[in-house]
């Protein structure tokens, strides 16, 4: 089967994953038979879904037209016959446990066409024993989303013992034109690779607070404010529900024996059924408690080492057991758990051999098998880490890990010197494209790298992803900047970036696509000309949160639009949407979504086969006369002076006279 080949599609299960994965496929232009056990249950599925699509075409995420055709291709079902009879795919999406699901299958295999793909969504459960409950195995594999399924983008995609390399890349294909982004578990395990990674985590720390080597505050304080992970331990396990760890991790043990022996606290707080925010009570208090208050300053040294070093076992197991290789691990938690850096990368920072020294420390001190180090953990040790170099030749340049970058060649006329634009993409959709330090390191590096090509004449800063151009600052990455001499030096580092970007000799031009906010409205702010699409919010929310723009915004946006459009977008904190501020002159341009990035370069293009020395004295000229004048009509005169004798000056007027068009050389 190939993906062609698919038109209609049957979700088993229309509880709030099987809804949710009924209305993407729904939105991807799919006939949907959405079908559960009984009449109240489905028709509550189909009314979330008839909900859901009305707010994304309230919030304009989706036109009114395409919230219709997607609700009138689900269909609310009870009869397993009629809801599978049809159907290309079939997604199984019921409760997680295994007796349920092996019923399930048996019913369906009587009514489901020959050719029909089964895919579960089963979070941790084995693809292998599931397939064989069914008569074909080989078409059978695992299609894991993360909930909610339309925010979501990550989709695991499970080989089992059986799977056919066919039936893997059709769903992949399948993900894909959902919008979603597959990665691939290339061996069936418990847990595949998000799971995997979070949910010993979890335990590791369930066993500190057991064993009174750490506090709930002293755990999440030092996961959340200083290894910047997106919660704290203990809040995440609140927020997703205590029972469905404890579960996964039963299982876990159940398959793969005593290092995933769950701790006794979270045993106990299942059994008390204080389950996390659902029941009010789990490890914080949401009813007569403050919920989960996380402190910024309980940083424990000796946590920060447990849990890289449970991170770095997990790790091992996954890459040494082929299960998937540290780029893919990477991809899947950013995505699926909010990670900001990719954990086999920031294990490697943090020092492989120094988790290996740890777990060897704890597991002679206990003899506890969670504490044992896999085989593969030495290899990394010795290799220098878990991603061993690769990739870090000096020809090719810098390893950028959280922007890209390309040189995309311009149409010049025949006979014309080659010219290149050059694209630098802010590559964090995971995190709406917000602004890290590193971000902030790598945006230096390659606007240095192109001002240093002699072929790059201009610049074109894009962001990944269908969410944000950059939705601000990752306050969560720069949570441990919480001393005012930190904040300042923080300032101080964005500040003096976007300061060189502004003062780039080369034409910068800014494609905004979505939330284009906070610090991301600064970066933009920062670009010579700006074209936004028509979905595109802008705003400067710092006021709501006690503080003020801070990395240059307070200056510049008054600089490009006046002092009082700028006091107004400032002081209200307010989103503003595209056409409002091109009204304000911050935009060139507002056009569709799927115009967007083409506008954009062809403008790029534009400025790239200008003078370079001219644009180069232009931008000084004006950035000098922001605060004196004078001054910058004197860079004006000499820049004036200078130019008349380039050779640029002579293309120029040569090609004015002949009616041709100029080749700028820059001299």
């Amino acid at each position: 089967m190939q993906l062609e080949d698919i038109e209609t599609i049957a979700v088993l299960g229309a509880g709030n994953m099987g809804h949710g994965i009924a209305e993407v496929a729904a939105l991807a232009g799919y006939e949907v038979r959405l079908r559960d056990i009984k009449e109240e249950f489905v028709q509550s599925g189909y009314e979330d879904i008839e909900w859901s699509l009305q707010k994304l075409a309230e919030k304009d995420t989706i036109t009114e037209e395409e919230a219709d055709a997607a609700i009138d291709s689900v269909t609310p079902l009870v009869d397993m016959e009629e809801a599978v009879g049809s159907a290309d795919v079939i997604i199984e999406a019921v409760p997680e446990k295994m007796e349920i699901k092996e019923d399930v299958y048996e019913e369906v295999e009587e009514s489901a066409p020959d050719h029909a793909i089964f895919a579960t969504n089963t979070s941790s459960l084995s693809i292998t024993d599931l397939s064989e409950v069914s008569d074909r195995p080989e078409q059978f594999c695992g299609m894991h989303f993360f909930n909610p399924p339309i925010r979501m983008q990550l989709v695991e995609v499970i080989n089992g013992e059986h799977t056919d390399e066919e039936t893997i890349e059709v769903i992949e294909d399948l993900a894909e034109d959902f919008g979603k982004t597959p990665v691939r578990v290339r061996k069936d395990s418990p847990g595949f690779i998000v799971n995997r990674i979070l949910v010993p985590l979890m335990n590791e720390a369930c066993w500190m607070l057991s064993d009174d080597v750490a506090t709930v505050e002293e755990i999440d304080s030092t996961t959340k404010y200083h290894m910047g992970l997106p919660m704290g331990t203990f809040e995440l396990a609140d927020m997703t529900g205590i029972d469905i760890s404890y579960h996964v991790l039963d299982y876990m043990n159940d398959v793969l024996g005593d290092e995933y022996e769950p701790a006794p606290v979270m045993q106990e707080k299942v059994e008390a059924e204080e389950l996390g925010q659902k029941t009010g009570v789990g490890f914080y208090d949401y009813e007569d408690g403050d919920g989960a208050d996380v402190p910024t300053d309980e940083y424990s040294e000796e946590v920060e080492e447990r849990l890289n070093a449970a991170l770095a076992k997990e790790i091992a197991n996954l890459v040494g057991g082929d299960v998937a290789p540290p780029e893919d691990i990477d991809e899947a938690v950013m995505m699926g758990a909010g990670f900001p850096e990719g954990p086999t990368k920031s294990i490697d920072e943090y020092g492989v051999e120094k988790c290996l020294n740890k777990l060897e420390e704890l597991y002679e001190e206990t003899g506890a098998a969670r504490y044992e180090p896999p085989e593969y953990l030495s290899e990394a040790a010795e290799q220098g880490g878990f991603n061993d170099g690769a990739g870090d030749d000096e020809e090719s340049g810098p390893d950028f890990e959280v922007i890209a970058i390309e040189r995309i060649d311009v149409d010049v006329p025949e006979g014309h010197n080659e010219k290149q634009i050059g694209h630098i993409k802010i590559d964090r959709p995971h995190r709406m494209n917000t602004i890290s330090l590193d971000v902030l390191d790598e945006l230096d590096q390659a606007r240095e790298i192109f001002e240093g090509e002699e072929q790059v004449r201009a610049i074109l800063i894009t962001g990944e992803g269908d969410k944000a151009f950059s939705a601000g600052a990752d306050v969560q990455s720069m949570a441990t900047s919480a001393d005012p001499l930190s904040a300042q030096e923080l300032s101080a580092q964005g500040q003096a970036t976007f300061g060189r970007l502004e003062e780039c000799p080369l034409p910068v031009v800014a494609g905004i696509d979505g939330f284009c906010l906070g610090g991301g409205m600064e970066l933009s702010m920062c670009t010579d000309i700006r074209i936004a699409s028509e979905r595109s919010e802008f705003g400067q929310p710092e006021l709501d949160l006690g503080l003020l723009p801070g990395w240059g915004g307070t200056q510049r946006l008054a600089n490009v639009i006046g002092e009082g459009p700028a006091k107004e977008i400032i002081m209200t904190a307010e989103r503003y949407d595209a056409e409002e501020m091109a009204d304000f002159g911050f935009l060139r341009d507002v056009v569709s979504k799927d115009d967007l990035f083409d506008e954009a370069l062809d403008l790029a293009e534009q400025l790239a086969q200008g003078p370079p020395v001219a644009q180069k004295m232009t931008k000084r000229a004006m950035l000098k006369g922001r605060d004196d004048t004078e001054a910058g009509l004197e860079v004006e005169s000499q820049a004036f002076g200078h130019l008349i004798g380039t050779d640029d000056v002579m293309e120029g007027m040569t090609a004015f006279m002949g009616d041709g068009e100029p080749d700028f050389e820059g001299q």
